[in-house]
């Protein structure tokens, strides 16, 4: 048996060959030995001695730093009297040569990571290098280990080394003088800030800190290009900020060099001081600020009067807002000054005579001063307002002409937005409540002015005051109601009309009873007065302005309660007219039940309140308007005209889509019945002549199943969970009517209400029994007949439903529409239909009613039909060739870009095909495909630019509008490319591109001139 010396003797053998081998440079510092415990690490001083007593430096260098290398990957595994021993050592070559002490560094840093380092070493190490290293003769990557070894200690040792007192602040001074590498500054100001953050003795050597970190203020550095390190300009200024607004100690050297470097004529010096300062603030005092307080404020006034940079004019404004929140946060002793009372006496007195200067130059900057002072504190506030604002009335009244009287009215616009920034308005501390009748007929007087501008700011100052609880009486809440009544009803402008009636309906909310007691009766009468008088000058337009007031006023369930009954009574006495244009009457009237509509959405009294109000009451009117067209057929019934129903569809829907699942299943009990039994019983005013029977055949009930649409509207807004009664025969009555119905809208309908049921129909056999006699009802429709086109657009919407679930029946489905584009007769509507598939359906089939939608729908159907489409287009004919690239360019069109940049090697030839299309709609969106990618893409688009610069000037003159403004768009996009590559058609193309110049049409000439503006440019230095 081997004996343990032999072993020893052994291990000390193998050490010693590795240390001889990294000497000599031919071996590395494994450290596996030691990791293993094979070997200690004074095992490996040991084997090292003849090497660590070398006379030559360099073999002293390599021998520790084999030792260090070691000690980083292994510091974690050392005892606590290994690390003593370790120190020690290390410390005492500190005072060796300089080419050792690299290496040596590196071993402290790996020391001062060990959890066993005893009590007090931290602190001797930091002294020895604070001795015996001069930081700033060493290399960048040295020094930067000296602040690793600090902030280390830091980290773990903090009580330690605060028992050095000072001295350790003044011993890293000396470490940190003179640091220019910016990575290592980095981590010298975070040290810096830690040191006062985490409160260390500072001693005597406050203004010795601030110097030696001030001196890189402010920061002046450029990265060099393709800089690995990442460090940019702001990190530096975001780092040295955090030290210099970290203390009010510093406050003494440091204001005097911010008002130093706010009069630089360097921008970027201006904007760093004055955000520092701005940042100082936060933890300065009334002290601190005192002495220096009538040179900043001098500094900022200049800078606000003369620059012409509105960066510097933002950053004055926010730093006399901080100044002045600074001031407001300080406590008063009886015996101190008041230090904000006389900051604001000075900015007072010398911003508020500029206020009445009658050329008004300096107005605006003084009035920002003023708000931006203002703006700091509730008290602030009271003190400039209670001065400026009677000054401002003042100078109103002396001043007759518009334009002047329009800029102070926006000066005091915004000293009542700080008011409101502050709450209600409080009787003990407000100026405001004094003012409250000349304010009030300040603003009254801008509302009647002839100028429009002037009304516009006295509507939004009028605004404010509204918010401001307690300030309008209700006198005057009367009269505002007036007054933005006439606006509403009389101005002739509509901006004014527009401005007032959305100003009405923020003031609504805050006042509900006076608008519903006031302005909503006088809205009602007028509405009455005007269908009662024929003969007024513009009725349409006041009576739009009526429909569109009681639905901008209509924001809290009071309001509504009154406002519906109105708008709803003014839809009867459309109805019963006999005018031509009652369809366009009947659009406006919904257009404003669809505004109410998605306001109420979020109050669940007022939803529960509109629906089961407003539903009833449509359906109503519907069903007795299609009875009377079953029994006494006459032209021109308003609410069955197909832009009518299509305008009451948002109505119904919206006040659908919210009901909470006992709700919508209570409303669904009584609508479904209606159309499939005729229970009327439900209905307000339900005495009809006849029944209501929408799903029986007869050209006479033609009218009755056009309500279809309302049908649509109602069931496919509930939520999934909603349980439709008698589900099963509404899907076949649907599916029957779609199929047969010679009526167009009446087909496409009620395809997409029973496309809109099976989306979310739950998957299982009823669900695939209902599609296959859905396709059992359409394979033989578009196989021949009559209703071709019905069975192809029953197609389409039951193909989109299942699409958006992932259904499996859909790639059926969609086999089948791809083969019709073949079909002479169905082939382009085919194609359009694809259109259909990808496109959001506004009215059914979106996540707002509920509908399955899957995220990555578009995307799936991309990749399983595209090649399919390709496939078609090189295997058909060439008089339906154009049917494959129209359905191509819709799926792309609709494709989210970063996907469609992927394919587009593949897919790019057939786009360019498609330009040479003759359908206006392949070209329209194969250039609105196109655009996108020549920006996104422009080194796989360069490839083919001869080909894209003959097609785009092509079509550039097209005898459409639309193509010629999407040609010349994508003529402007081409720009984008690599310029060598474009230069050698910039002359033609800036010749073709003339005649647009001319064109008849004002958006083309806007598109020609911008893009004929970029080719001339391509090539031009700076591009």
């Amino acid at each position: 048996m081997l004996s343990f010396s032999h072993v020893l003797l052994s291990t000390k053998l193998t050490v010693t060959r590795q240390v001889e081998d990294f000497s000599a440079g031919t071996g590395s510092s494994d450290c596996t030995g030691v990791k293993d415990g094979s070997w200690t690490v004074l095992q490996l001083v040991e084997a090292l001695g003849s090497c660590l007593e070398n006379t030559d430096p360099r073999t002293r260098g390599r021998g520790i730093q084999l030792l260090s290398q070691v000690l980083l990957q292994c510091y974690s595994l050392l005892q606590e009297k290994e690390v003593l021993h370790l120190v020690l050592f290390y410390e005492n070559r500190l005072q060796d040569h300089h080419l050792v002490i690299p290496s040596v560094l590196q071993g402290l840093r790996a020391l001062s990571m060990c959890e066993v380092l005893a009590p007090g070493l931290a602190v001797s190490v930091l002294k020895a290098i604070f001795q015996e290293v001069h930081v700033q003769s060493l290399l960048q990557l040295d020094r930067h280990t000296v602040y690793s070894i600090i902030t280390n200690f830091m980290g773990t040792r903090e009580e330690e080394l605060k028992s050095l007192g000072a001295d350790f602040t003044f011993g890293f001074i000396q470490v940190m003088d003179g640091e220019k590498d910016p990575r290592n500054l980095l981590v010298a100001f975070q040290i810096v800030r830690d040191l006062i953050v985490k409160n260390y003795a500072l001693g005597p050597f406050v203004e010795e800190l601030f110097e030696v970190t001030s001196c890189y203020f402010p920061i002046d550095f450029t990265p060099p290009p393709n800089d690995p390190h990442g460090i940019q300009r702001e990190d530096l200024i975001l780092s040295l900020r955090a030290v210099l607004a970290s203390t009010p100690q510093f406050a003494e050297f440091l204001l005097p060099l911010l008002i130093e470097k706010m009069d630089s004529d360097l921008q970027s010096a201006k904007l760093d001081s004055l955000q520092t300062l701005a940042a100082c603030c936060a933890i300065y005092g009334q002290k601190e600020l005192q002495e220096f307080l009538p040179s900043l404020w001098s500094s900022l006034r200049r800078e606000v009067f003369q620059t012409a940079s509105e960066k510097v004019e933002a950053e004055c404004l926010a730093a006399l807002h901080a100044l002045s929140a600074c001031l407001s946060r300080s406590v008063l002793s009886s015996d101190t000054e008041d230090l904000l009372d006389s900051f604001l006496s000075s900015v007072l007195q010398d911003c508020r005579h500029h206020l009445c200067e009658p050329d008004m130059k300096l107005v605006w900057p003084s009035a920002k001063l003023l708000q931006a002072a203002a703006g700091a504190s509730l008290r602030t506030c009271h003190r400039i307002t209670r001065s400026v604002v009677p000054l401002l009335l003042e100078q109103y009244t002396k001043h007759p002409q518009s334009s002047q009287r329009r800029t102070i009215l926006e000066m005091l616009l915004g000293f009542l937005e700080l008011q409101q920034k502050w709450g209600h308005v409080e009787e003990d501390e407000s100026a405001l409540l004094s003012l409250r009748a000349p304010v009030c007929s300040v603003v009254f007087s801008a509302m009647t002015d002839p100028s429009v501008q002037l009304q516009l700011v006295g509507i939004r100052v009028l605004t404010v005051l509204g918010s401001l609880q307690g300030f309008l009486s209700p006198p005057d809440l009367e009269l505002v109601v007036d007054h933005l009544l006439r606006l509403i009803l009389h101005e002739e402008d509509s901006q004014s009309s527009e401005a007032a009636m959305e100003a009405a309906g923020s003031l609504a909310p805050i006042y509900p009873q006076i608008f519903s007691g006031r302005m909503v009766p006088r809205l009602g009468e007028e509405l009455q007065s005007e269908r009662e008088e024929e003969g007024s000058r513009a009725p349409r337009s006041l009576q739009q302005r009526c429909l569109q007031a009681l639905a901008a006023v209509s924001t809290r369930t009071s309001i509504v309660r009154e406002t519906i009954p109105v708008l709803l009574q003014h839809l009867r006495r459309v109805q019963k007219g006999s005018e031509a244009g009652n369809a366009q009457d009947v659009v406006s009237v919904c257009q404003s039940l669809h505004r109410v509509a998605l306001q109420c959405q979020q109050d669940a009294e007022s939803c529960w309140y509109y629906h089961q109000t407003v539903v009833p009451c449509l359906l109503a009117m519907a069903v007795q308007a299609a009875m009377q067209e079953s029994t006494h057929p006459l032209q021109g019934k308003a609410l069955l005209e197909e832009e009518a129903l299509a305008a009451m569809v948002p109505v119904i829907s919206a006040a659908s889509t919210h009901l909470s699942p006992e709700l919508a299943a209570q409303s669904v009990s009584h609508v479904v019945p209606l159309f499939l039994d005729g229970e009327v019983s439900f209905l307000p005013q339900n005495s009809f002549p006849c029944s209501f029977q929408p799903f029986e055949g007869g050209e006479r009930l033609e009218a009755q199943r056009r309500l279809v649409a309302l049908l649509m509207a109602f069931v496919c807004s509930l939520p999934r969970n909603v349980v439709i009664p008698q589900q099963e025969r509404l899907l076949r009555e649907l599916l029957a009517l779609s199929c047969s119905c010679n009526c167009p809208f009446t087909a496409t309908t009620a395809a997409k209400c029973f496309a809109g049921l099976v989306n979310k129909h739950p998957a299982g056999q009823q669900l695939d029994e209902i599609l296959q006699l859905a396709v059992n009802r359409m394979e033989p429709g578009l196989a021949e007949g009559p209703h071709r086109t019905q069975a192809l657009t029953l197609l389409l919407w039951v193909t989109k439903a299942l699409v958006l679930r992932y259904h499996p029946l859909s790639s059926r489905l969609t086999d089948k529409l791809l083969g019709l584009l073949g079909d002479a007769e169905l082939g382009p509507v085919a194609a359009d239909g694809f259109s259909l598939l990808m496109a959001d359906s506004p009215d059914v089939l979106h996540k707002g009613c509920h509908a399955d939608v899957r995220i990555m729908f578009r995307q799936r159907f991309f990749t399983d039909n595209v090649p399919k489409l390709v496939q078609g287009f090189h295997g058909a004919g060439p008089d339906v060739k154009a049917n494959y690239l129209k359905g191509l360019s819709h799926v792309l069109n609709h494709l989210p870009k970063p996907v469609l940049v992927t394919e587009l090697p593949t897919l790019l030839s057939l786009l360019l095909e498609a330009l040479s299309c003759s359908d206006r709609v392949v070209q329209l969106s194969t250039l609105s495909c196109l655009q996108p990618l020549l920006l996104e893409a422009p080194q796989i688009m360069s490839l083919h630019v001869d080909t894209l610069v003959t097609k785009f000037l092509s079509l550039a003159s097209s005898p459409t509008m639309a193509v010629r403004i999407a040609a010349l768009r994508c003529a402007h996009a081409l720009t984008s490319l690599p310029t060598t590559v474009l230069l050698p058609y910039k002359a033609r193309v800036i010749r073709a591109l003339a005649k647009p110049l001319d064109d008849k049409k004002r958006l083309v000439r806007k598109e020609a001139v911008a893009a004929r503006g970029e080719w001339f440019l391509l090539g031009s230095p700076g591009r």
